[in-house]
């Protein structure tokens, strides 16, 4: 362990006098760089979770945080664009709006929709909620305020955090093929395209990682923002933690590791070290039998009040980072992520473990017991983390090898295009054209089959080009769609016409925003939906023939294009011509019809060609902003109360006396008296808190938190509307622990009948991990 030790030393000096060199090299940049972090987790109680719409799947705990990550490019006298990644399944178009409606505020016209970018790593364990259209807030109950606002807020913050950031410093760009972080689970859709077009691939999901190493002039690197297509299903739909899934999981471990780095470099003993590093403190170990002497000294402390601040004092990442020095931001990207699931295993039946049906993806003709596997099977926390580290892993290769410098121009094109009636122009084999038109918004039969990471309920199947007269009465109940409309979509039988449908208010958009982000040969497409594998690279090569047509002389040699998936809005997918016919899930979600790929193309090859010549756009039609007309169901807390005797942060269930852990094996829970979680979102704070004594000074020092994957927060109610509740915190106690005594400590926020909320704190007794 000691000669592992040395090596992870050596190589971060290595790093370390390498980074000095860059900074030697550069020390002239031609960009102004800035990176922000901001917390976005929401309500971790009560809220339906956004992405496999089941109604079932209710938040309860922490799994770890959700945050906005952001940077800025700007030119010293010009442009900038700003690029915000969301751990969050998707942007939302009133989020949006509402995000560039304060930064105008703040601001004026520095930053827009025209140069701002929200992108959601398409996690589906997080709050939902804060769409504005009537198809994507029904499970959860109608509008949820709450993840409306810690959306806005921590977008928010995070950009004026790296606003305030801006310093000179360099872009490096590397890509890479990372081979076993994704899977296609519609194969049979995927061959359906024209198998000379297949050809030219050489696997049927996209492998490419890219990612921008950000290098500041004085401090040396401060981030990494990296894109790479794999859906966020690494958990299922029966969890209720919220969870960054696998992209929420690499930026943790990227992050965590670049800190830890530093702290090796300084040659200091790390307090916390990732367990990919495998460091541990070495010798002058205490004797067991001592430990436990010390920690019997600690029995549990009962609830007591405590202040807001207290929580967020105590978060283990804001006592490890230096007030003078930036901290470093680590972003996981979602690009054409569609068609490609991270449950590398493949789909198995859960009542015989066979294969599911290959072009249906079901079991005995049902689709209920199709589940797709990931690598940790059956732990889906487990599988989390692994297709995590292997993202993490590539982006570590990639960074520490970056070495192709972004120079040029920092520009930007945007504009908002109705996609129910587009007008697009097709060219023929023979040289001629046709127009075709895009339709309403609607959603087909195979929509409610899901899919193998979530599938959906009853008997509905993917591939299912018919329909059943059952489901078309029950459509017909919510809307009839006419025969124009259902000949628009051809093949794809209508479930829900909800481009057609207005009350409430309209239960899908119409009007998306589009959008490019020039970063010398870099090119962002920011796209409000789901691309399959196919679909996306036929945007990418239509933007990058374009682009190399336009004479640009600073667009010789390689152009870099990646589309940034789920982008300023949500419109659910976007498959190819081809894979539309088959009509599994993808292609019965593609809203706007068989030619939605055709006219994102169109639109796109136009923006491309006037942000290379120069040129403006016109804006388009407004969106619609619906935030007056929400409405909500969701029942508010109206008070919390403790059992009879008992204080909010009592230990209910405390550790056992004289307990003795170990590392890497070992779990510890302990349950404490509670009260719901929306009182307080804890926002850039933690519930949960893992402490180690410090033997010198007898003081506590917080070591884990409720953004580590190793500690999870549960919170549950006595029944379903009691006002009592009990949180349980259970520590994975990680091979990278340090020996010592221990503590666990959780913070909450309790709410008295008539509306005042009184924070809280308890701890558990002492134990020791050896």
């Amino acid at each position: 362990m000691m000669e592992r030790q040395s090596l992870i030393r050596l190589w971060s000096s290595f790093f370390y006098i390498s980074t000095l060199f860059w900074m030697q090299v550069h020390s002239h940049s031609e960009y102004l760089i800035g990176l922000g972090s901001y917390d976005i987790t929401g309500p971790a109680a009560d809220v339906n979770m956004m992405g496999y719409a089941d109604m079932a799947q209710v938040a309860s705990g922490i799994h770890f945080r959700l945050r906005a990550r952001t940077f800025i490019v700007s030119e010293p006298q010009g442009k900038r664009v700003v690029f915000v990644n969301i751990d969050a399944c998707m942007a939302s178009q009133i989020v949006t709006l509402k995000v560039i409606e304060r930064l105008k505020a703040r601001y004026g016209d520095l930053y827009t929709e025209k140069n701002v970018a929200i992108s959601g790593i398409h996690t589906h364990a997080g709050p939902g909620g804060y769409l504005q259209y009537v198809v994507y807030i029904v499970t959860s109950l109608g509008f949820v305020r709450q993840s409306f606002d810690a959306l806005v807020d921590g977008i928010e913050n995070s950009i004026i955090q790296a606003h305030e950031n801006l310093r000179p410093g360099s872009i490096f760009l590397n890509n890479g093929e990372l081979l076993d972080a994704g899977v296609n689970r519609s194969p049979s859709a995927y061959l359906n395209n024209p198998s000379e077009e297949r050809g030219e691939y050489k696997y049927d999901t996209d492998k490419e990682m890219t990612l921008l190493k950000f290098v500041d002039d004085q401090w040396g690197p401060v981030g990494s923002f990296n894109w790479f297509a794999t859906h966020g299903t690494s958990m299922s739909r029966t969890n209720s933690l919220i969870s960054g899934d696998n992209k929420g999981a690499a930026a943790r471990l990227m992050e965590d590791w670049f800190e830890q780095r530093e702290e090796l470099v300084s040659d200091e003993i790390p307090r916390r070290v990732s367990s990919i590093i495998g460091n541990h403190q070495d010798s002058r170990k205490l004797a067991s039998e001592e430990l436990l002497e010390i920690a019997s000294y600690f029995e549990s402390q009962p609830g007591r009040p405590a202040t807001r601040v207290s929580s967020a004092a105590r978060r283990v990442r804001s006592a490890l980072r230096k007030a003078d020095k930036p901290g470093f931001v680590s972003a996981f990207c979602q690009t054409n992520c569609g068609d490609v699931s991270p449950n590398v295993l493949g789909a198995f039946c859960l009542d015989t473990g066979l294969r599911c049906d290959f072009n249906h993806s079901t079991c005995g003709g049902r689709n209920e017991l199709c589940y797709g596997r990931g690598p940790g099977y059956p732990d889906e926390f487990e599988s989390t983390r692994v297709i995590g580290e292997r993202q993490f892993k590539k982006a570590l290769d990639l960074f520490s090898k970056a070495s192709e410098e972004l120079q040029g121009k920092v520009d930007y094109r945007q504009v908002y295009v109705d996609f129910s009636q587009l007008n697009v122009t097709l060219s023929k084999k023979d040289g001629s054209s046709e127009v075709v038109r895009t339709c309403p918004a609607a959603m087909g039969f195979a929509f409610a089959a899901g899919t193998t990471d979530g599938p959906g309920a009853f008997d509905f199947t993917q591939g299912d080009d018919k329909g059943n007269p059952f489901w078309r009465m029950v459509r017909n109940f919510l809307k009839t769609p006419h025969k124009k409309q259902m000949d628009c979509h051809y093949p794809k039988p209508i479930l829900l016409d909800t481009g057609e449908m207005t009350k409430p208010y309209a239960w899908a958009p119409s009007i998306l925003s589009l959008q490019i982000l020039r970063i010398g040969k870099l090119f962002i497409l920011s796209v409000p939906g789901e691309f399959t594998t196919m679909a996306g690279r036929r945007l990418r090569d239509a933007v990058k023939t374009q682009l190399k047509r336009s004479g640009d002389k600073e667009l010789s040699g390689e152009i870099h294009v990646v589309i940034a998936g789920l982008a300023n809005g949500y419109s659910q997918y976007v498959t190819t011509f081809e894979e539309y016919q088959v009509q599994r899930y993808e292609g019965a979600s593609t809203l706007f019809g068989p030619h939605t790929l055709s006219g994102y193309i169109q639109e796109f090859k136009k923006l491309s060609k006037s942000l290379v010549l120069g040129r403006n756009v016109q804006p388009g039609p407004q969106p619609p902003n619906l935030l007056d007309k929400q409405v909500s169901f969701l029942t508010p807390v109206v008070m919390d109360t403790a059992t009879g005797g008992d204080s909010f942060g009592d230990v209910i269930s405390d550790v056992p006396k004289n307990l003795s852990v170990k590392r890497g094996s070992d779990q510890v829970t302990v349950v404490f008296q509670s009260a719901c979680p929306r009182n307080d979102l804890m926002t850039e704070g933690t519930f949960a808190l893992v402490e180690r004594l410090e033997r010198e000074d007898k003081t506590w020092t917080p070591v884990y938190d409720d953004d580590d994957l190793c500690l999870r927060f549960k919170w549950s109610r006595h029944k379903k509307f009691s006002s009592r509740s009990q949180a349980t915190i259970e520590w994975r106690i990680p091979e990278s622990a340090s020996p010592g005594v221990y503590r666990i400590t959780h913070f909450g926020a309790a709410k008295k009948l008539f509306g005042s909320v009184q924070h809280f704190t308890g701890s558990s007794s002492a134990f020791v991990v050896t």
